[in-house]
C-alpha cells in the first residue's frame, strides 16, 4: 500500500516522506523508538511516544527527550538540506509535554555545506556496540565534536585523567545496580535480543561482543563472545540546566556530535548507565564540578561492521496532526 503523506509548507509529499524517514533514523534507548510525527500543511509536528517510556531505565523521560530530540534534529536537518529552513518551536502547546516541537518549512535558506554534510551522515550512522581498534580518535576531531555541541546549546567538557578514572568506576557501580535489579533486567530483556521480524528493540545481530578487559563495562547484548579491545575516547554531554526543554536541546546535541563523528568515519556507542541511576549520575555531576547536568554519555573509536538495528514503519509512527499544524 502507498504511503499517503501531504505536503507541508515548501516541501512536497515526497520531500515530506524523505526528511520523516531521515527522523526516524535517530539512536534511542533499546531501539524503542519513543517518536511519533504528524504533518499538516503548516508545519510537522514531533510528539513522544507514550506508550515507549522505559519505567524503570527512565521513569522520568529523560532518555524519551534525549531519542527524540535526536529525531528532531535529524528532520531539521534533513529539511534544511532541501533548501528549506525548519522554523522550530519547541513545546507549543502548553498543557501537553508529549507535543515536543512544531516545525515550519515555509521560508527558502542557502544550504549551509556543514549541515548537508551532516544530512548525507544520517543514513550512513549506526550504534556500533563492538569493541573499537587501538586506531585513536585524531586530536582535532575532540574540538569539532565539542563545537557540535555548542552548536545545539549543550557542552562537551574535557575530562582529565582523573576524571576519566572517576567515571570508569561510577560506570562499574551504575551497571552492577542495574545488573542486580530484577526490575530492570525484565525490561532490559523485553527490549534486547529480539528476532529479524521486529522492527524495535536491539537484535543479537547489532550487540557485538562484550570487551574481554572491561577497560569500560558495555552491555552484554548477546551479540558474541568476549574480545579484546582498546581504550576508547569518551566523552559526556551536559546542559546547565535539567528541564525538559534541556533535555530535548541535549538530544539535538548528541545526535549532531554523533553525525559529526560519523562524516569523520568515526563510530559510536552509548555507555547510559551513569545518567540512568539518579545517585551516579549526581555523582557524575560533581565529577564534572557541578555546573552541568551530565546527559549522556558516549565511547567513540574505529570498530568491526555492524548491521544497523530496525525501524518502525513510517505509517506506524503518524497520527492525526494537531490544529497547530493545519
Amino acid at each position: 500500500m502507498t504511503l499517503q503523506v501531504a505536503p507541508s509548507g515548501l516541501l512536497s509529499a515526497d520531500q515530506v516522506v524523505s526528511v520523516l524517514r531521515c527522523a526516524t533514523l535517530a539512536p534511542s534507548t533499546h531501539n524503542t523508538q519513543p517518536w511519533l510525527f504528524s504533518v499538516g500543511p503548516a508545519g510537522i509536528e514531533v510528539h513522544a511516544d507514550a506508550d515507549r517510556t522505559l519505567p524503570v531505565a527512565d521513569p522520568d523521560r529523560r532518555e524519551l527527550l534525549l531519542s527524540c530530540g535526536a529525531a528532531l534534529f535529524n528532520l531539521r536537518t534533513a529539511i534544511h538540506a532541501t533548501g528549506v529552513h525548519p522554523a522550530t518551536s519547541y513545546f507549543p502547546r502548553r498543557g501537553d509535554p508529549d507535543l515536543l516541537a512544531l516545525v515550519r518549512p515555509r521560508a527558502a535558506a542557502a544550504t549551509d555545506r556543514k549541515l548537508a554534510s551532516l544530512a548525507e551522515a544520517i543514513p550512513l550512522r549506526h550504534t556500533n556496540r563492538t569493541p573499537f581498534t587501538v586506531k585513536p580518535v585524531p586530536g582535532g576531531a575532540l574540538g569539532a565534536l565539542r563545537h557540535a555541541a555548542e552548536v545545539e546549546h549543550a557542552w562537551l567538557p574535557r575530562l582529565d585523567a582523573d576524571q576519566l578514572a572517576g567515571l570508569k568506576e561510577l560506570i562499574r557501580e551504575s551497571h552492577r545496580l542495574q545488573t542486580q535489579d530484577p526490575a530492570f533486567r525484565s525490561e532490559w530483556q523485553r527490549w534486547t535480543g529480539r528476532g529479524r521480524n521486529r522492527r524495535d528493540g536491539v537484535p543479537y545481530a547489532a550487540g557485538g561482543a562484550v570487551t574481554a578487559d572491561d577497560t569500560w563495562v558495555l552491555r552484554d547484548y548477546g551479540g558474541g563472545s568476549r574480545a579484546p579491545g582498546a581504550a576508547p575516547l569518551v566523552v559526556v554531554v551536559g546542559t546547565f540546566a535539567d528541564l525538559a526543554i534541556d533535555r530535548l536541546r541535549a538530544g539535538q546535541a548528541m545526535q549532531r556530535v554523533l553525525l559529526t563523528a560519523t562524516a569523520r568515519g568515526i563510530d559510536a556507542s552509548f555507555i547510559s548507565q551513569p545518567v540512568e541511576v539518579p545517585s551516579i549520575r549526581a555523582r557524575l555531576r560533581d565529577l564534572l564540578g557541578g555546573g552541568l547536568w551530565p546527559q549522556i554519555v558516549l565511547r567513540l573509536g574505529y570498530g568491526a561492521p555492524v548491521p544497523r538495528t530496525p525501524r518502525r514503519a513510517l505509517e506506524d509512527v503518524l497520527v492525526t496532526p494537531s490544529p497547530l499544524s493545519v
